[in-house]
């Protein structure tokens, strides 16, 4: 049974803000050996920062029928980073072993699939960034949230560019038949 609680009285760490089943110790969890995804120490550094201000947000999913971490690979790492020594933890049946490795895969590939609207990010990061609100907490690290916030400038034409003129006389040669005309852009 899932139960939903804002604190976990035994432990000391992050709050609970997640549904769960169980608050395990860490060293009980193991590690998919099938695991595809790979989380780099900059991703596991920005997942614990947000833990540790956000507290836990969605816990890490264990496969009854194998014990292993199914999703929140990136979670358990993060929470090994922060020293902790338990995390929130949802077990959910898998009916076969394809069916488990099936979800491992998806968990993450579904998000990859998300496309982000580039202006409304940029006007959704720009507002958190008014309120002095410590940036990397969107999971942007500093050279990310440079680039996205950056205003692009007004792109200048090369000096020696000419002047547009309607006027101008125009030379044309059919490239299949050969026939050629000319004509100006407007007529007199």
């Amino acid at each position: 049974m899932t139960t939903r609680k804002r604190s976990n009285p035994k432990s000391t760490g992050p709050t609970l803000n997640c549904a769960y089943d169980e608050v395990v110790p860490l060293e009980k969890l193991v590690p998919n050996p099938r695991n595809p995804n790979r989380h780099p120490e900059s991703q596991v550094r920005l997942l614990a920062k947000v833990i540790t201000h956000q507290g836990w947000r969605s816990p890490v999913v264990v496969s009854t029928r194998s014990g292993f971490i199914v999703a929140g690979h990136g979670r358990y790492d993060a929470a090994r980073l922060l020293g902790l020594t338990e995390v929130p933890v949802d077990y959910q049946d898998f009916a076969t072993e394809a069916d488990e490795w099936a979800h491992l895969v998806a968990d993450n590939r579904l998000a990859e699939l998300a496309e982000a609207d580039e202006a409304a990010l940029k006007e959704l990061l720009g507002e958190l960034k008014a309120t002095d609100f410590e940036m990397e907490l969107t999971g942007f690290d500093a050279d990310a949230l440079a680039g996205l916030l950056a205003v692009p400038a007004e792109p200048e034409p090369p000096e020696d560019f000419p002047e547009a003129d309607e006027d101008l006389p125009t030379e044309h040669q059919c490239p299949r038949c050969g026939f050629q005309w000319s004509g100006k852009a407007s007529q007199e």
